[in-house]
Formats: C-alpha cells, structure tokens, sequence
C-alpha cells in the first residue's frame, strides 16, 4: 500500500513458489473512504486490496500481508481480515512491532523469537537478512505460526522483506500508475 492526496494504491503480486519469479501483478487506486485510525488499519486497506485481489486471472494459494494477523490488539489484523473475508490462507509478515515484545533473535538469517503479549504466543520476530532489522511475522487465517515463518523464510532472497512483500512495496512505491 502507499498513499497520495486522497487515494490508496494497493499493489499485488503473484509469485511462483518454486522459484519467485513474479507471474502477475496488479496495481489499483481507489479512495480512501476511512480515516487512519492506529489498531483499524484493515478499514482503510482492505478495500483497495480487494480491488487489486478482484482483478487477479487466479487465485493463490496463499496471500503474504504487509501486516499483521494475530499480532495485533484485537488478535486480528489486516492479514487475520482479508484471510477471513476471502476464507484465503493468510500471512501476516510485518515491518515493525505492534504491541508484544520479543528478545533479539540471532543475527543469522534465519533466527527467530517469539513475539509474546502477557505471556501468549502472538507471533515471531524473523530474522531474513543479516544485520537488518527481523521482520515481525504472525498467523492471520488458515495457516499456523510455524507454516507461516516456514513461507518467510522460504521467501527471503537477500533483502530484509521476503519477495512477495518486497516486490509488492516497490510496485505501490512507484511513482506512476503500472
């Protein structure tokens, strides 16, 4: 996702698991129809990423969310959100921490801790690059905390964002419509 004046510009990209070269990719712009509110991020998202999902030729198997899922306040973020309105297998692969704490995994690509809110399981802090910052990763709807980490680190080439969220972002970053 990315923003300009008034609009939400969801990017989608398709991956072929076995070697992550991109199959298809769709960019949507719409309206932003819900103020940014922290904790309801899914109510101003998920509307533009629907729009791009829609336009898809297939499904897939599995959707990668620049988000979270259970690692959210209301244990159902953006990932747990569009997995259930769709009834899709879902990832949350976050940026940063939204609430939970979680001891420094290793340095190695790799290392993981677990992200734990009052002593539950919330999620894991993923380590996919050395010396970047981990990328918090938790379940969002049909796909348990260790398939999804299994996918995150299947998915990382090198770069601090598995590819299917790397990609993505460089598509909604862009600066003229794809």
């Amino acid at each position: 996702m990315s923003y300009r004046g008034g609009q939400a510009r969801a990017a989608v990209v398709v991956l072929d698991y076995s070697t992550l070269q991109a199959v298809e990719q769709i960019v949507v712009e719409t309206p932003i129809s819900f103020p940014y509110v922290p904790g309801l991020l899914a109510f101003r998202e998920a509307p533009a990423v629907l729009a791009a999902l829609e336009r898809l030729r297939s499904a897939p198997d599995l959707l990668m969310v620049d988000g979270q899922g259970l690692a959210h306040p209301r244990r159902f973020g953006l990932a747990s959100h569009l997995g259930v309105l769709l009834d899709w297998p879902t990832i949350g692969c976050a940026k940063s921490v939204l609430m939970g704490h979680y001891d420094p995994p290793g340095n190695v690509p790799g290392s993981q801790a677990e992200l734990r809110e009052k002593g539950e399981v919330i999620g894991a802090a993923v380590r996919t690059r050395r010396g970047a910052s981990p990328v918090i990763v938790s379940a969002g709807h049909r796909v348990d905390l260790t398939s999804a980490i299994r996918v995150v680190l299947d998915c990382a080439r090198g770069y601090r964002l598995p590819e299917p969220a790397r990609l993505a972002h460089r598509l909604a970053s862009e600066t003229k419509p794809a």
